[in-house]
This record gives structure tokens, sequence and C-alpha cells, in this order.
């Protein structure tokens, strides 16, 4: 077992206790607005408000959300098909685990957190288009994340990895957004001199 798994236990066992207070669980069920199907939804939801207002800003920024949760869920679904790692609260009950692996089990599907990773994918489209905003996206992606920690659904270092997976997908998003609007702009331009030629 590393350093850093024997410090992620130490953690858990230090704040489990925890796991079952009424404000815990009831920051958890809030926090599931953090799961896949939760955020799609909004995702979707602001894409369409912007094409039916017709506001550009509103339209790409959904975009931007719905790309980057893609991009960010399936870098995590990778990640979690290639590792087995014990969740906390199955680790404090039944023992602990971390290996290469394949399994479908929800109890070894602890590494990385898809909660943090979507949710801070999703928070920073928001916070790049609506820079207003940006601190409120990332504090509620902050509380998706930490809350999962007392709740023994996720070690520290499952949202650390999460949260980067999700940080990265946004930019990456972001970078090829920037290409394709180049290049979009770049073929105007052009059509626009042939036609001047002309």
């Amino acid at each position: 077992m590393s350093r850093l798994e024997r410090a992620d236990l130490k953690v858990t066992r230090a704040i489990a206790r925890h796991r079952r207070k009424p404000a815990v669980k009831a920051a958890g069920e809030a926090s599931e607005i953090g799961d896949q199907p939760p955020l799609r939804a909004i995702s979707a939801a602001v894409l369409l408000l912007g094409l039916l207002r017709r506001d550009a800003t509103l339209a790409r920024v959904g975009a931007d959300m719905l790309a980057s949760h893609t991009l960010a869920t399936a870098v995590k679904d990778v990640v979690k098909q290639t590792v087995d790692r014990t969740r906390p609260d199955h680790a404090i009950e039944k023992g602990y685990r971390m290996e290469k692996g394949g399994s479908r089990t929800h109890s070894l599907s602890s590494f990385p957190s898809g909660h943090t990773a979507g949710a801070v994918a999703v928070a920073e489209a928001i916070a790049h288009g609506y820079p207003s905003v940006a601190i409120p996206a990332r504090c509620a992606a902050g509380a998706v994340a930490l809350i999962q920690i007392p709740r023994c659904k996720h070690f520290v270092s499952d949202i650390a990895v999460g949260a980067a997976i999700g940080w990265a997908a946004a930019v990456s998003v972001r970078a090829i957004m920037r290409l394709a609007e180049g290049t979009g702009k770049a073929d105007r331009s052009d059509a626009c001199g042939r036609a001047e030629m002309k």
C-alpha cells in the first residue's frame, strides 16, 4: 500500500463517524445534482434556452457545459474501468484494496470521483462563459466534491483526480472550440476575399 493510500485511509477513518449525521446526509443528497443525469439535463437545458432566446453566449455556454461534461465523463469511465479501488464505506467495514482491474462492482469503483469530474467540468465551462459567476460556480462544484469525503463515498485522492479530469476536460473543450471558431472565421474571410476578387 502506498503512502498516499495510507493517508487516504487515515482521513476516512477520522471522519467516518460523521457519515450518518443528518447534515452530512442532507448535503450528500443535495450533491447528487453532480451525478451524470442531472448535469447532462442542466447543460442541455442551458443550451436549449440559449437557442430559443437566440442568446449566442448562453447557447455557447450550454454547448461548452455539455461537451466538457461528456469529455470528463468519458475520461473518468476509462480510468474507472482500469482501476479497482474499494469505496471508503466498504473499506471501513470489509477491507481495502486498490489494483489494476475492470470490475463493474459499485463497491470497487471509487477511483476517480465522477461527481467531482462532472461538476468541475461544468463549473469551469460556466466560469469561462460568465466570469461574473465564476466564484459561485466553482464553490458549488467544490461543495459537490468535498461532501463525498465525509459521506465516505470517495477518498481525498479520488476527489483530486476527479477535479483534475474535470478541469482538463473543460480546458480541452475551450481549446477545440477556439480552434473551430478560428477555422470558421478563416474560411469566411477567404470566401469574402474570393467574392471581392470576382
